[in-house]
C-alpha cells in the first residue's frame, strides 16, 4: 500500500499504465500526443516553418496570395471580397504575425486558431481573409507530400468535374454548347432594376427571354437562372412561377438571403430547386439554410464561406439533407482548382461555377472536354502554378461594387 506522499508523485498516465499492467498489458504504454508537448505547438516531425504572406491584386477584381516556407514550398490562396480588395490585404496583414513561424501542416490548427481567437468571429471579411489562407495551406501541404490536395481529403469520387458557361441571350447559348458546355448560368432579363412589386410587362420580358435560351439551348441543356438576391420576394414569387415550365436547373438566390424564413417560404412555394450560400460563411451559416429547408442546392464559395477546410465540413452537413453542392466561384483560376478537389473529394457535388479556365493566369489553363467538363487536377497541391510572366500586366485594380439607384426617385435598389 503506498502512502499519501508517494501518491502526490504518480502522475494519471503512470496510474494509468500501472493498471494495464495489473491487467497483463504490461508492454502498453499510451501515446503521447503532439498537442501535449506544449499547448499551441507541435513535436517537429521535419522542420517547415512559414516566412512570408504575400498578397496582390489581379484584375479584374481578383486577389491572390502566396504563402511562403523556409523549404522553398510556395503556396497559392484567393482569398477574394469583391469590391474590399484593401480591406482583405489589411485582414490577412493582421493575421500574418500569427502564422510567421508557424508549421504550414497544421492546417485546421490553424484554421481554428485564425478564426476562434477573434473575439467578434465569422462574417465576409474574416473569413474571406482565413479562406485564402486555407488555400494557401492545403496546396503546401499537398506539395511537401507531393499528393493532390483531394488525395489528403480522402481520394477521389470521380475523375471529372462538370462545369457551366454563361449565356445572357440565344446566341450566347448556341455559342456555349458550341464550345462543349452542357450547363448554362443566365440571370433575370431586365431593362431596370427590379421594383418591389412588378407589372406584368417586366415579368413577360424576363420570361421570354428565358424561354428564347430554352428553345436555343434544347430540352438536353441545363440552364440555370440567378437572380442574384436582387429580385423583392413579392416579385419573385410571381418570376419563378412563370418561369416553372421551362425547367430551370435552379433557381440562384430568389432573394437576399439575409432572412432564411423568407427564402424558406419561396422554396416551400415552388417545385422548382432553390439554390443559395454565396452570401453565407461557415458551417453555422449554412446550417441554418439546411435546418429550415430554404434550398435543396447549397453554393457555398469557398473563397468566403471558410476555405477547403470548411467547404467539406458544410458538404457533409448537407449530405444529410440530400443536399448538392455546387460551389459558387465568379473568381479567378487559384479559386476553380480549389473547388475542384472540393469537388472531386466529396459524394454529393452537383455542378462547379467558373468564370476562367485560367488562360493568361496559369502555366497549364483547364481545358473544357467535349462532354462539358474539366479533368481533376493530378496535383502535386492544388496542381496549378502562376504563370508570372503573363500575370505582369494584369496586377493591380481598383474594381468597385456598383452603385444601383432607382431612376425615378434616386433611392438605393439591389442590381
Amino acid at each position: 500500500m503506498q502512502s499519501g506522499s508517494a501518491k502526490k508523485g504518480v502522475s494519471r498516465r503512470s496510474a494509468i499504465q500501472s493498471v494495464l499492467g495489473v491487467a497483463g498489458m504490461g508492454t502498453m504504454v499510451l501515446p503521447q500526443t503532439s498537442y501535449a508537448a506544449a499547448p499551441g505547438h507541435f513535436l517537429d516531425y521535419g522542420k517547415v516553418k512559414i516566412t512570408k504572406l504575400e498578397t496582390f491584386l489581379v484584375k479584374p477584381r481578383w486577389i491572390f496570395l502566396k504563402i511562403h516556407t523556409d523549404v522553398g514550398i510556395v503556396g497559392l490562396g484567393e482569398p477574394l471580397l469583391e469590391g474590399r480588395a484593401l480591406t482583405i490585404q489589411t485582414a490577412i496583414k493582421e493575421v500574418e504575425p500569427y502564422l510567421i513561424g508557424k508549421d504550414p501542416r497544421q492546417v485546421v490548427h490553424h484554421w481554428q486558431a485564425i478564426y476562434r481567437h477573434a473575439f467578434y468571429r465569422g462574417g465576409p471579411i474574416l473569413t474571406s481573409a482565413l479562406s485564402g489562407i486555407d488555400h494557401a495551406l492545403w496546396d503546401i501541404k499537398g506539395k511537401l507530400l507531393n499528393v493532390p490536395v483531394y488525395e489528403l481529403l480522402g481520394g477521389p469520387t470521380r475523375d471529372r468535374v462538370r462545369i457551366y458557361g454563361r449565356a445572357s441571350n440565344a446566341d450566347d447559348i448556341k455559342k456555349r454548347k458550341a464550345e462543349g458546355y452542357t450547363v448554362i448560368k443566365t440571370g433575370v432579363a431586365k431593362k431596370n432594376p427590379a421594383q418591389i412589386v412588378e407589372n406584368p410587362k417586366f415579368v413577360k420580358y424576363a420570361v421570354d427571354n428565358f424561354a428564347s435560351l430554352r428553345d436555343a439551348g434544347g430540352d438536353d441543356m441545363d440552364i440555370a437562372i440567378d437572380f442574384h438576391g436582387a429580385i423583392p420576394p413579392q416579385t419573385s414569387k410571381l418570376l419563378i412561377k412563370e418561369l416553372e415550365p421551362f425547367k430551370p436547373m435552379f433557381v440562384e438566390e430568389p432573394v437576399q438571403a439575409q432572412n432564411v424564413d423568407v427564402l424558406a417560404d419561396i422554396a416551400r412555394g415552388t417545385h422548382l430547386p432553390i439554390a443559395a450560400g454565396e452570401r453565407i460563411f461557415t458551417k453555422w451559416g449554412f446550417r441554418e439554410l439546411l435546418e429550415k429547408r430554404a434550398v435543396s442546392i447549397i453554393q457555398p464559395d469557398l473563397c468566403h464561406a471558410g476555405g477547403i477546410t470548411e467547404g467539406r465540413i458544410i458538404a457533409g452537413m448537407a449530405e444529410a439533407y440530400y443536399v448538392p453542392i455546387a460551389p459558387h466561384n465568379p473568381m479567378g483560376p487559384i479559386s476553380l482548382a480549389v473547388g475542384l478537389h472540393l469537388a472531386a473529394s466529396v459524394p454529393n457535388f452537383l455542378v462547379q461555377e467558373q468564370v476562367s479556365l485560367g488562360e493568361g493566369y496559369i502555366k497549364t489553363p483547364f481545358k473544357l472536354q467535349n462532354d462539358g467538363t474539366v479533368l481533376i487536377p493530378k496535383g502535386p497541391g492544388l496542381g496549378i502554378e502562376l504563370d508570372e510572366a503573363q500575370l505582369k500586366d494584369k496586377i493591380g485594380h481598383d474594381w468597385k461594387n456598383p452603385e444601383s439607384y432607382n431612376a425615378l426617385d434616386g433611392s438605393v435598389v439591389d442590381w
